[in-house]
């Protein structure tokens, strides 16, 4: 299973940054192969300073060896040997009325001493980050990602994006992230899915995430934005950073398992403003935005 989701992730880390240059029309991906001393290494792909695109990173790796004691203590688990691999993308728009994503689809194994799997699980899912909420492109998002759960049981959508809603929540700020979307983890054999099952459902969720994402794109980039809404792009994008940095699991994995950090902290964007009690204007759409984050919204009602 481990060979087959690596590459699997492999292709689509190809036709992910492929179309994506197609979208941003000038920038492209700098590819950067690196390993890790205890085991493993990635392919990080980097753009910067395209036409649509002001940062983006579509990564890959897998990583093995002992699990490092700190997450052996998160894990509850006593000396094992672990494998782990996935692809993890975040893009940052240039301009405003285009919304931040971010998606994420991985594999985890665990071994006793002589190599035996004794855990296994897959997880995984996609987000979207509005500056500027367009309710037809939020629609959209969650469509696809319905679409990509009921083709595998009809309860996914609802229970991943409930998932979602709570995961990718700023507790210190009391708001969500962005508009939400799916993300599953510990998905394990069972009498219902067995981890072939699982295999199908991850990957038709992440062969949907262009559709989910580069038609909004298209649709939004080239629409005329003013420098006040740069401001509110850059200090929503501190929210970003808050989160990433003070809750996110996948960075707290990162850095507990000597992941490679230039990696692991390509989902900062390069421009970001934090402005001292700021409050949007009353009946703005930057207030409207704040409050679908503050309860978050069942976009298929």
């Amino acid at each position: 299973m481990k060979n087959k989701f690596f590459q699997y992730i492999q292709q689509l880390q190809d036709t992910i940054t492929s179309k994506l240059e197609e979208v941003d029309g000038s920038g492209k991906f700098k590819e950067d192969l690196w390993e890790r001393p205890e085991g493993g290494g990635g392919r990080t792909r980097v753009i910067e300073n395209g036409a649509v695109f002001e940062k983006g990173g579509v990564n890959i790796s897998q990583v093995h060896g002992p699990l490092p004691p700190a997450m052996q203590h998160y894990f509850k688990v006593g000396e094992v040997d672990f494998f782990a691999c996935g692809l993890s993308l975040v893009l940052h728009p240039k301009n405003p009325m285009v919304p931040t994503v971010h998606a994420n689809w991985r594999y985890f194994e665990m071994y006793d001493k002589s190599g035996k799997i004794i855990d296994s699980w897959f997880g995984g899912g996609q987000d979207l980050t509005p500056y500027y909420l367009f309710d037809e492109d939020a629609k959209h998002f969650h469509e696809i990602c319905k679409k990509a759960c009921d083709a595998h049981n009809p309860d996914f959508y609802a229970e991943y994006k409930q998932k979602c809603d709570e995961y990718f929540w700023n507790a210190h700020r009391d708001e969500a992230r962005g508009i939400g979307g799916l993300f599953f983890d510990y998905c394990k054999a069972s009498e219902e899915m067995s981890m072939e099952d699982w295999y199908s459902f991850v990957t038709e969720v992440g062969n949907s995430f262009l559709a989910s994402y580069v038609p909004i794109a298209e649709k939004r980039k080239n629409l005329a934005y003013s420098e006040a809404q740069r401001t509110w792009q850059e200090i929503r994008r501190g929210r970003y950073v808050e989160f990433n940095l003070v809750h996110d699991k996948g960075t707290l994995f990162g850095l507990k398992t000597n992941g490679r950090i230039e990696s692991i902290l390509m989902s900062l964007p390069p421009h970001v403003q934090w402005v001292y009690d700021h409050h949007p204007e009353l009946g703005s759409e930057e207030e409207r935005l704040l409050e679908v984050l503050a309860k978050p919204k069942d976009w298929m009602a």
